[in-house]
């Protein structure tokens, strides 16, 4: 009998350890993107980047604007040309459909170049006063909400007022 009056007090002992033990984390809850957006870096990075994106685009159209009147004008005149000049032509309209395809392509490469240079320094800004606010606030998690499916409001702390506070924002 004495044994099982151990064994159960045991198993209490255990049970109420794990209780406080789930009870000391603390978690909290912020949605990065909108601290991110806050910023006035963020409204300066976005300016440079459309800016450098305004850039590429109208490099691009001169190069289709380019090609288009070639093209026309290789239609206009097709009908009197040798069977050498039109090759060579034609050979000349592929060759710049080649580069306006690959102008495009590292386009699209440099400019998601440029948006992660501009923007990493921000992010990673809002994650290191994140992490502080989060180590003097004494939380053991901090969730993203845009990648939650679900969340308690009551047994979570949103941090976002003390990380904006933090950085000087309203």
């Amino acid at each position: 009998m004495k044994k099982v009056f151990v064994l159960l007090l045991f198993a209490a002992l255990i049970l109420t350890a794990q209780d406080v033990v789930a009870q000391s984390f603390k978690t909290g809850h912020i949605n990065r993107d909108d601290i991110i957006m806050a910023l006035p870096e963020y409204d300066t990075a976005m300016k440079a980047y459309n800016a450098y994106g305004q850039e590429l685009t109208n490099a691009l159209e001169l190069m289709q604007v380019e090609y288009n009147n070639k093209l026309d004008q290789y239609v206009k005149d097709s009908k009197t040309l040798t069977d050498l000049v039109k090759a060579n032509k034609e050979q000349e309209l592929a060759d710049m459909q080649n580069r306006i395809s690959n102008f495009q392509q590292q386009a699209q490469t440099q400019l998601q170049d440029k948006q992660a240079s501009l923007l990493n320094p921000i992010i990673e800004k809002v994650t290191a006063v994140i992490t502080a606010v989060a180590k003097e606030g004494g939380f053991t998690y901090v969730y993203d909400v845009r990648t939650l499916v679900y969340f308690d409001p009551l047994k979570s702390t949103d941090m976002a007022p003390l990380v904006k506070t933090r950085m000087g924002l309203k």
